[in-house]
């Protein structure tokens, strides 16, 4: 009886080590715990939100596997007005600590309620205020996807010269290397993109032009689909864009004109004609952020992923593509991130007929569009180093705009 008694007290100590060690464990692995609020301008079906909504999805299992406990709230269809404000101040409602928002409309409401719920962290992308409003809880970001739409552009210019060129994009002639760009708005986030990937196919079918159509809207399938085919019959042998559905490819698979998307691949969807996407991984600043607020660590006003973070991504080539696209890309992704080529380099463009030397650039957004602050250094325009957004809006030559759209 002695012995069983002792037996038994042995498993009931094995019992309670084993229980208190699985505890420490699980105590040791739990790093904080934190409920995130997202606000989107339209929702899934816009390839713009979907981006956000699913990088979301992805840093919270990141999160999740790193020993966080992660709650996600996410607010769609919110319109740039006091509804984003609304939205936001129900999100702190119900308990977000961080709230996020995707459209560049958003922001004057998001400071509004970051100036009235001071201890809730608020993050905008696309924004240009946080560094002048110096607020502690509110901040914007953005990420170097000049580099990525250089990069799609490489490729475009590859299709060109493999279709006209015989391989050889300096076969190219000036009639069959014309391409077209659906643009939003005449902003400088959508110039800035247009230019970098125009200069991109420039580096491989030096005798390329460009003609850009603008929608006057981050989202309209019709606009966008119509702006194609203006583009089209107007002679564009390939076309990109920096709109938000699938018009643009949609009509691009139609006419059998290559297509290069923005944030996500249309493979499946034009099989014959998609290209190449370019987009902007957010996943890396979602984590960042959530990290910084649980540690208590400051946060910079401006935040701008890279290539290197993992913040600027080229999607998945498509067979439309030229033999020899996947390499192309690799060899010239190194050499942005080593510094070896730099997108807005100069000498790689002029305008006006002239190789600019200066350029003030409208860095502190106060609405006056008057430029503040130089951004010419050693021959480069120093895109989004003062401030996340993107201030590049220099008409190049080469580049045509049909319209201008600069919104309400």
């Amino acid at each position: 009886m002695k012995k069983f008694k002792m037996v038994l007290v042995a498993l009931v100590i094995i019992a309670i080590v084993a229980t208190v060690a699985v505890t420490l464990v699980s105590c040791s692995s739990d790093k904080g715990t934190v409920k995130i609020g997202l606000i989107t301008l339209h929702d899934a079906s816009s390839t713009y939100d979907k981006n956000f909504i699913d990088a979301l999805a992805v840093a919270k299992a990141d999160l999740e596997a790193e020993g966080y406990k992660v709650e996600t709230v996410i607010k769609s269809g919110i319109p740039e007005s006091d509804e984003c404000y609304n939205a936001a101040a129900d999100l702190v409602d119900q308990g977000c600590s961080i709230i996020f928002a995707d459209s560049f409309g958003h922001e004057d409401y998001m400071i509004k309620a970051a100036k009235e719920f001071t201890n809730v962290t608020f993050c905008h992308a696309t924004g240009t205020k946080a560094h002048t409003e110096k607020l502690a809880n509110y901040h914007n970001a953005f990420a170097s996807i000049y580099e990525g739409r250089y990069l799609a552009g490489v490729a475009a210019g590859m299709k060109l010269a493999a279709l006209y060129g015989e391989g050889n994009g300096a076969n190219v002639s000036a009639e069959n290397a014309k391409v077209g760009y659906v643009g939003a708005f005449t902003y400088a986030e959508v110039m800035s993109g247009y230019t970098s990937w125009f200069l991109g196919v420039q580096s491989i079918v030096p005798a390329a032009t460009m003609e850009v159509k603008f929608t006057g809207s981050w989202y309209d399938p019709t606009a966008e689909k119509e702006a194609a085919n203006t583009l089209i019959s107007r002679g564009a042998k390939l076309v990109s864009q920096h709109a938000d559905s699938m018009g643009a490819p949609s009509a691009c698979e139609e006419a059998g004109i290559p297509n290069v998307t923005y944030n996500v691949s249309t493979k499946a969807d034009c099989p014959n004609t998609y290209v190449v996407a370019s987009r902007i991984n957010w996943a890396p600043y979602y984590k960042t952020i959530v990290k910084a607020v649980l540690a208590g660590d400051a946060i910079a006003y401006d935040y701008t992923g890279s290539l290197a973070t993992g913040s600027v991504e080229v999607l998945e080539v498509g067979t439309a593509a030229a033999a020899g696209t996947s390499e192309k890309i690799a060899e010239v992704k190194a050499k942005l991130i080593s510094g070896e080529l730099k997108v807005f380099d100069t000498s790689k463009f002029t305008v006006g007929g002239d190789h600019i030397t200066t350029f003030m650039a409208d860095v502190d957004d106060f609405g006056d569009f008057v430029g503040d602050k130089e951004v010419v250094e050693d021959g480069v325009v120093a895109e989004s180093k003062y401030r996340s957004a993107p201030y590049f809006n220099l008409e190049i030559d080469g580049i045509k705009l049909l319209d201008r759209n600069y919104g309400d």
